[in-house]
């Protein structure tokens, strides 16, 4: 069984996990800084963190099968509410069993609550403080979200994790924006905890506030103050520099309760997961490795690697010479990139199969790391092999 992920025989019940669907101990901090290696149970398997969560958004990680995400170690996988809700539906996903029948996933589900979607419909939505009304993009037919339907739809959906419904500012914003997001997430999640009734399913606050440090504070006082059993960062890795991103997240240790696990969303980039872990977050997601995979690029030790370019067009070693997946040890760089000429499918999922790799390697090492007494090590050794 690959670290990272311990099968649960027989289940665990709700009243187990305290009657939230979850539990998370922190079993070592790190002396030079604020990481920390820990264990986050659900009803379909213990965890470690930090770890790296695939994003499978329309129940699927794009172009991998369950069998290979198993393969590779892969624990909680994030899907999404906008899109399931869209098509092909809560109630149809709720009759073949919940999410995790669906998709024949036996691992940790996450859904997020579909908020950073909707508010991406600039100009195909209405905000006011009792919920979204919005149209589709795929048909353009029109839709009604409020907290209350979210928490509907992500309990039919049955996913071990559900995000409360959440508004995202948009990176450039007026501060004036930014406080108009906060209050109205902290007014939303309030209804999110009154109105999710699902023992099994851990439902997790959100912490906005765009790049003003002092609304990030004031956002994590009011979400925390409801007591969720786990709370995300939402709202980074929006377009802001990276500088500004690790400034919101260096106070992480004085918003959040120490015991409880911290969810940093939409961030994929490997020196963000490591700026992350170093700062004391637990979980991640991104769509980042499958992206970057469908557009003939590779993470590599080295930094990124751009496949399709003509310098691999003999170059017969593999993607990465130190990686240990499946890609690594049967392809070449080559072959891949002769695939991607071809406009074959296969390359993007190889190139997807070695980038999720990558990223759970990542976090594999990170982990042994802390548990070793070793991260700043670790991190001297990524930086001088990683290339920007």
């Amino acid at each position: 069984m690959p670290d990272g992920f311990r099968l649960i025989t027989g289940g665990l019940t709700p009243s187990y996990l305290g009657g939230i669907g979850l539990d998370f101990k922190v079993l070592k901090t790190e002396k030079s800084c604020s990481a920390r290696l820990g264990q986050l149970t659900t009803s379909h398997g213990a965890f470690d963190t930090p770890m790296f969560m695939p994003v499978g958004t329309q129940a699927t990680v794009k172009t991998l099968t369950p069998d290979e995400l198993y393969e590779m170690g892969a624990g909680i996988i994030l899907s999404n509410t906008y899109h399931l809700h869209l098509r092909p539906g809560e109630d149809l996903i709720a009759r073949a069993g919940g999410l995790h029948g669906f998709m024949n996933w036996k691992r940790g589900l996450l859904t997020d609550s579909g908020g950073f979607q909707v508010f991406s419909l600039k100009g195909l939505r209405k905000i006011d403080d009792n919920g979204v009304h919005f149209s589709s993009h795929i048909d353009g037919s029109r839709h009604y979200l409020t907290p209350e339907i979210v928490m509907e739809i992500e309990q039919k959906l049955g996913a071990d994790i559900a995000m409360c419904f959440d508004e995202c500012s948009p990176y450039p914003c007026s501060y004036e924006e930014a406080e108009r997001a906060v209050q109205r997430t902290s007014l939303w999640a309030a209804r999110c905890k009154e109105s999710h009734t699902k023992a099994d399913q851990a439902l997790f606050g959100i912490i906005q506030g765009n790049v003003f440090s002092d609304l990030r504070e004031r956002s994590a006082r009011a979400i925390t103050d409801l007591d969720f059993p786990g709370y995300a960062i939402g709202g980074l890795s929006v377009g802001e520099p990276k500088a500004q991103m690790y400034e919101m997240l260096d106070s992480t240790d004085n918003w959040l309760p120490f015991n409880k696990p911290r969810y940093l969303m939409g961030v994929g980039a490997p020196e963000d997961l490591v700026e992350g872990v170093k700062r004391g977050i637990d979980m991640f997601d991104c769509v980042l490795p499958t992206r970057l995979a469908r557009h003939g690029t590779a993470f590599t030790r080295h930094g990124k690697l751009v496949v399709r370019n003509a310098a691999c067009a003999d170059d017969f070693s593999p993607v990465d010479d130190q990686c240990e997946c499946y890609v690594c040890k049967n392809y070449t760089r080559a072959y891949i990139r002769h695939l991607i000429k071809a406009e074959e499918i296969l390359a993007h999922r190889l190139l997807s199969y070695h980038n999720v790799y990558y990223l759970l390697k990542l976090m594999r090492d990170a982990r042994e790391a802390i548990r070793d007494d070793k991260f700043a090590s670790f991190c001297i050794d990524f930086y001088k092999d990683y290339k920007f």
